[in-house]
């Protein structure tokens, strides 16, 4: 009997044990994953930020072009907004719309050879194009995140023990439009 309740003790350890290592394994992918989207707002935050730049660059040289420059401010501005931001899928679509909008500016842009040549407008393609770069790796590392706590939660045993609890499987941050993605745009300048 006192062999049976070692036993059993033993076994009731090793289960507290394992659970709240899985636990603690889950809510530091959870925290992992938050970091990770925090890295993406940043990234879409710094290249919100370079746009009025570039707007006012092109606008310089072509002034006509209002309802361009109107498209890609009302883009920018969803692109950061805080109810988007809260959700991957529809900051996918607000980066989707913003993406349409500038390769409109970079269209427009096209039409200036002067504009092409000025090292303003140059300094500043050159930052956002470092800039999509960082935002792309962010996407990555997020949605690698992502599919690590997904996949925990759907693994047995855990997705019986920890399906009604603080950590749930979240949204990857994907292409909105992947027709889009088939044939990358050409811009040139």
């Amino acid at each position: 009997m006192e062999l049976a309740l070692i036993i059993l003790g033993v076994i009731a350890v090793i289960a507290v044990i394992y659970f709240w290592s899985t636990y603690n394994s889950l809510v530091a992918l959870n925290v992992r994953t938050k970091e990770a989207w925090s890295s993406i707002t940043i990234q879409l935050k710094r290249r919100a930020d370079l746009i009025p730049n570039l707007i006012e660059t092109v606008k310089g040289y072509a002034t006509h072009e209002r309802e361009v420059f109107d498209a890609v401010t009302t883009a920018r501005a969803a692109t950061v907004s805080p109810q988007v931001l809260a959700h991957p899928a529809q900051a996918a679509q607000a980066d989707a719309d913003f993406g349409a909008a500038m390769k409109s500016l970079f269209a427009v842009a096209e039409a200036y050879p002067a504009l092409q040549a000025n090292q303003n407008f140059l300094s500043l393609q050159a930052e956002l194009s470092d800039t999509e770069d960082k935002v792309m790796a962010a996407r990555r590392f997020y949605n690698g995140c992502v599919r690590e706590l997904n996949t925990k939660l759907t693994q047995f045993p855990q997705n019986l023990f920890f399906r009604n609890g603080k950590i749930v499987p979240l949204e990857f941050f994907e292409v909105a439009d992947a027709a889009a993605i088939q044939e990358p745009p050409q811009v040139k300048f």
